[in-house]
């Protein structure tokens, strides 16, 4: 299958550079370093490097402690960090700068792969939720490179559409040294699909790792008052095409009972803040782009699009009540969890598939809600700033659930320790 794989593959770069193209259009960026996408990039390390493989945003963002925790073990030991998405690669020049090195990870083609190994040489890799290539990772096993996958996920749909090509992903995951499953049903659903039991922990999920800059609260306070003290402001966050349409229907419903009533809509995609803005122009709101604020926001702005990246925590603090996107439309959802930690009320949609296991617990201590419609959007949205004492034990309830989960982060760190004792040096 493997080898059925690696043919067929090849046929697919039209598509592939034609998808770059395409996307290029809303994002320039994505004209940019193509070279690395076929394993051509100016890495050239001094020793065998930890290699860690974060796809976009998120996952960039959940890297961090553990990339961390890599510093403290290995300090001697140089790191690489690749992304897929552009988005991905400015979090992480963001949030690590040079003290990391830094490509896109090249496409699975074998060539592609076999190049970019005999460049950086890793000791290990590590790749983050539900990153799985057949020819990446039988390369590295050829080479006797350590495999984790960290903070797995694996919602039932991906399952199903893995199981599709059963013998080509039993014989991937077979490849793996280990796993680290964010719960349980994410470590049935991956031996399901042929993950051999003994590579197979539950460490809970990295996400609730969330460390809050001392200087957070101070910073949301002083962008409030820019805001409107007395003003009550709704963020919408990660959200994505068609969704933002939905928002804006039920934040001219909240506008009746909340004149004053604010929203900061912050799209998912970068490429897409141009857009978000013209499409809450044309429904007549008065908007502004973040970036073009200065100072007080006037009493006429009835929306603003957050076009600034790294800012989603400040926002989140400065705010009342948090929609998360991704989940009035079939993407599958987003991480609630850095609103919860910073103690705000919790909304979602019913698409929550790929946080399955956070969006049930976050009920469960109610600390959010879900909803299934437009109509249950603003009825939840009016709740929360109807009651501000409902807003605070709402909130104190999310942070306490982000505190309580901690541990994955030592816990999946120590299994990557343990299997690369022997690979890796360390001088500690």
């Amino acid at each position: 299958m493997l080898k059925l794989y690696s043919l067929l593959l090849p046929l697919l770069i039209p598509v592939v550079i034609l998808h770059l193209l395409i996307r290029g259009l809303k994002n320039p960026d994505y004209f940019k370093r193509w070279g690395e996408r076929f394993g051509f990039n100016d890495i050239h390390p001094d020793a065998p490097v930890i290699w860690v493989h974060a796809v976009s945003v998120g996952e960039a963002r959940a890297a961090v402690p553990l990339i961390n925790a890599l510093f403290d073990r290995y300090p001697d030991t140089p790191v690489l960090v690749t992304t897929m998405t552009p988005t991905g690669s400015t979090e992480v020049l963001r949030q690590l700068g040079d003290r990391v090195l830094h490509c896109y990870v090249p496409y699975d083609l074998s060539w592609s792969v076999t190049r970019f190994l005999d460049q950086v040489k890793p000791c290990l890799a590590v790749t983050l939720e539900t990153e799985l290539w057949p020819n990446l990772f039988y390369h590295c096993k050829q080479r006797n490179i350590p495999i984790v996958v960290a903070n797995a996920r694996m919602s039932e749909s991906s399952m199903r559409g893995y199981l599709r090509f059963e013998k080509l992903t039993r014989s991937t995951l077979q490849q793996v040294s280990l796993i680290a499953a964010q719960s349980r049903a994410d470590a049935r659903r991956l031996r399901r699909m042929g993950a051999p039991s003994e590579i197979v922990s539950i460490t809970g999920s990295i996400k609730f790792e969330i460390k809050l800059p001392a200087s957070l609260r101070e910073a949301a306070e002083s962008l409030r008052r820019d805001f409107g003290s007395m003003r009550p402001v709704w963020i919408a966050a990660s959200t994505h095409d068609d969704e933002e349409k939905k928002v804006l229907v039920a934040f001219r419903e909240l506008r009746r009972d909340y004149p004053d009533l604010l929203l900061l809509l912050v799209p998912r995609h970068p490429e897409r803040f141009g857009t978000v803005a013209k499409i809450s122009r044309r429904d007549g709101f008065n908007t502004v782009l973040r970036s073009e604020l200065r100072g007080p926001v006037a009493e006429e702005v009835e929306v603003i699009v957050a076009d600034s990246m790294g800012e989603l925590l400040k926002l989140y603090t400065a705010s009342d009540v948090a929609f998360v996107g991704g989940s009035l439309v079939p993407v599958g959802g987003h991480n609630v969890l850095e609103a919860c930690a910073v103690g705000l009320p919790v909304i979602f949609g019913p698409y929550m598939f790929n946080f399955d296991e956070i969006s049930q617990l976050t009920l469960s201590k109610s600390a959010g809600l879900q909803v299934d419609s437009n109509r249950e959007l603003v009825a939840a949205v009016a709740t929360y700033l109807d009651d501000a004492n409902l807003r605070f034990e709402t909130g104190e309830k999310g942070k306490k659930l982000v505190q309580q989960n901690r541990g994955a982060l030592e816990r999946t760190s120590e299994l990557i320790f343990s299997l690369a004792k022997n690979t890796c040096n360390s001088s500690k």
